[in-house]
């Protein structure tokens, strides 16, 4: 019977049933974590030969460089040819970083409100500089722009992507907007696609602020969990068609491909963007590690290789996302206190419980012994208004360990609920 349909009595004897569940896991000791999406052991193993292609003695990138020494501020041209296909940018738009696509988005920010964008007035003499949020979204995203004092303003996400009639009207309108976050492919935590009308209305967006800037994080490109993705449009090109190009800033990286602590990130743009970014970039660092860059590509030769090596990823972690979705099935929507996401691609399912709920489940499974990312952090400032949005991260716990830690989640799921509507009823 859905829970909300049931009268008082019902509900009480459903809450008492689910604590008896809900104290024996307690008493298992567990100690097992779902907060972030990373890899597991297994998808590390699949590049660990990458370790070895140095074996041969050969340092020297196709320009002559040696890459264990200084050099190549932008990155190495293999590099550049190889990761220019990941983002759908040309050789000349694009900057290979360090390890980290964070750090480059942060960097990108952090030289706004220094420099400016295109010579226009740098963003820290501005006053007041905003942002637009999809919801719910990268908890890390909203982070940078907390960290610079930007207020985010919260742009609810739809089927399609965000929801463009409010984001074409508050940036023509506002020129105190400078950018707005975006996880196009896969986004994080719903594992929506943006639709291709949706990627060209952003293409062509007519912002007040001519420094307005898309930050496109396009992290989970080739994370495919079936072997029929839905695939997005290029906004670069997109952009361009309509004399846009300079509006987006393209970011990537190998984190969840390779190594997420020795992978390689990217930053794609227009040529004008690429060419001033590159100007500051060179104040901090003479380079990145090109042993890495050179590492990468001998290791995968070509992007369709990259691709096929991800198919053995999605054979790691697809089974993961099943085992999740199926058990939400079976305990929750036969009870109506909960909506999920069942994504195509990408690192996390996004669970929407009652209003009111998603901090108490959070606590409840804390203290029976699974870390789940705190409630409220896929909203700016950690808050979600409605309480209720959980992302849930599969990918990282073997699988018998996830089993359990699935089923303590609809049984604090259950708790969480009845004990709301208990409440509601006084």
């Amino acid at each position: 019977m859905n829970l909300s349909q049931m009268n008082k009595e019902q509900l009480m004897s459903f809450k008492e049933e689910t604590e008896a569940l809900y104290n024996d896991f307690k008493a298992q000791g567990l100690c097992l974590n779902m907060s972030r999406g990373n890899p597991c052991k297994e998808q590390l193993e699949l590049s660990v030969d990458m370790l070895n292609v140095f074996d041969d003695g050969n340092f020297t990138s196709e320009n002559g460089i040696d890459v264990r020494n200084y050099g190549m501020l932008d990155g190495i041209p293999e590099a550049k040819e190889f990761f220019s296909d990941m983002i759908g940018v040309h050789e000349d738009e694009i900057i290979i970083f360090g390890n980290s696509s964070l750090n480059a988005m942060f960097w990108a920010v952090q030289c706004a409100f220094n420099k400016g964008v295109l010579g226009g007035k740098p963003w820290s003499q501005c006053g007041k500089v905003k942002f637009l949020c999809p919801v719910p979204g990268y908890d890390r995203h909203f982070k940078v722009t907390e960290f610079f004092g930007v207020e985010m303003i919260n742009v609810p996400m739809t089927a399609e992507g965000p929801d463009m009639d409010m984001v074409e009207k508050l940036v023509a309108e506002d020129d105190s907007i400078k950018g707005i976050w975006c996880v196009p492919q896969y986004s994080n935590p719903d594992g929506i696609c943006y639709s291709d009308d949706t990627v060209r209305r952003f293409a062509a967006l007519k912002p007040a602020a001519k420094d307005f800037r898309i930050f496109w994080d396009n992290a989970y490109c080739i994370h495919h969990l079936t072997d029929s993705p839905k695939l997005i449009l290029n906004i670069l090109d997109e952009a361009k068609k309509v004399g846009n190009e300079n509006i987006v800033y393209i970011f990537g990286s190998t984190s969840k491909i390779t190594f997420p602590g020795a992978g390689v990130a990217v930053m794609g743009a227009s040529k004008e963007n690429i060419d001033e970014l590159k100007k500051f970039l060179g104040i901090s660092i003479i380079s990145y590690d090109k042993m890495n860059q050179l590492r990468h590509v001998k290791f995968f030769g070509t992007f369709k290789n990259m691709c096929d090596h991800m198919k053995k990823h999605m054979a790691i972690i697809a089974p993961k996302f099943d085992i999740v979705c199926k058990a939400l099935d079976k305990e929750i929507a036969p009870l109506g206190i909960g909506t999920w996401t069942e994504p195509k691609g990408g690192y996390f399912i996004s669970f929407n419980a009652l209003p009111g709920c998603a901090k108490r489940i959070v606590k409840l499974c804390a203290e029976a012994g699974v870390t789940l990312t705190g409630a409220g952090a896929t909203f700016p400032y950690g808050v979600d208004p409605e309480d209720k949005n959980i992302r849930l991260a599969p990918t990282f716990p073997p699988v018998e360990d996830l089993k359990k830690a699935v089923e303590l989640f609809t049984i604090c799921v259950k708790l969480a609920s009845a004990e709301k509507l208990l409440a509601d009823m006084k």
